[in-house]
């Protein structure tokens, strides 16, 4: 099998065209191949095939093997993909994924993607379709204890499920091994959670680091982003339809919460090698 490992701003994960092969028990071989030391090592894996609704379908795996719905650096690589390798010429496409169809916006310089901008859709607040068992028609600012610790959590859906926490904490120095793993399968998340945690740099700029369900804390992660966005917006730190820096650990993502509930993010995409399994 062929693969292409690409990152997103240090969210690693290997690729395949399955408009030319097919891949068999994807989800054994995301378990195998993520191990970073006996592995080709990643976030997991990511499948491009060919779809009947949109330009391309996805399908994703975390480091664990379990299926997920969306990820937004995997759409941005996708794009980068797609392009490059020449399956497309367009400058947009449209990429079918288990949150919905996204669309793609290409930068392109000296024939290449230097960058890809992807609307998000729309941010999901309602507490049951995000889901968390919490009732009301938001969980924003909320008072909830994690493991004898208060907190003030936020939570958004971008087609995965997702818990902000606002610190004073400098993000750095959290033990996010540890944390981490109390929200991703906490009870009030049926389905877990990715977890971010956030310092507020300023009105447009955020600082975050996460931890992802599935796959621990990863370098960066794009719906994360998104979803620290809204809920910004949401507690008034941040304006709609503002773009605001958001900064990871891998590196920066643009992202806009616009006055519509959608979401736009844009960011690099990189190639990292190419090999056989």
């Amino acid at each position: 099998m062929k693969f292409t490992k690409m990152h997103g701003i240090g969210n690693d994960y290997i690729y395949f065209d399955c408009t030319k092969q097919e891949i068999e028990n994807p989800n054994e071989l995301a378990i195998k191949l993520s191990d970073r030391h006996f592995g080709v090592g990643g976030d997991g894996i990511i499948l491009i095939m060919k779809s009947d609704v949109a330009d391309f379908r996805m399908r994703m795996f975390n480091a664990d093997g379990s299926e997920g719905k969306m990820c937004g650096n995997g759409t941005r690589c996708i794009g980068k993909f797609v392009y490059d390798k020449g399956l497309t010429d367009k400058e947009e496409v449209t990429l079918e994924t288990l949150s919905g169809i996204k669309h793609l916006k290409f930068t392109i310089e000296n024939g290449k993607v230097s960058a890809v901008s992807v609307d998000m859709g729309k941010a999901i607040l309602e507490p049951e379709k995000i889901p968390v068992a919490i009732k009301g028609e938001k969980v924003i600012d909320y008072d909830y204890t994690v493991d004898g610790v208060d907190y003030k959590i936020n939570c958004v859906s971008m087609g995965n499920p997702h818990c902000v926490i606002f610190t004073e904490t400098p993000v750095d120095t959290l033990a996010l091994d540890v944390i981490g793993p109390k929200f991703e399968k906490n009870e009030v998340f049926p389905e877990s959670v990715n977890t971010e945690f956030v310092n507020i740099i300023d009105s447009n700029t955020l600082k975050m680091r996460v931890w992802e369900r599935g796959s621990g804390e990863t370098l960066a992660c794009g719906t994360g982003a998104c979803a620290v966005v809204c809920a910004a917006v949401e507690n008034g730190i941040c304006k709609r339809d503002s773009l605001v820096t958001v900064k990871l650990l891998g590196g920066d993502l643009k992202i806009m919460y616009k006055s519509d509930g959608t979401v736009n993010m844009t960011g690099p995409a990189e190639f990292v090698f190419e090999g056989e399994c």
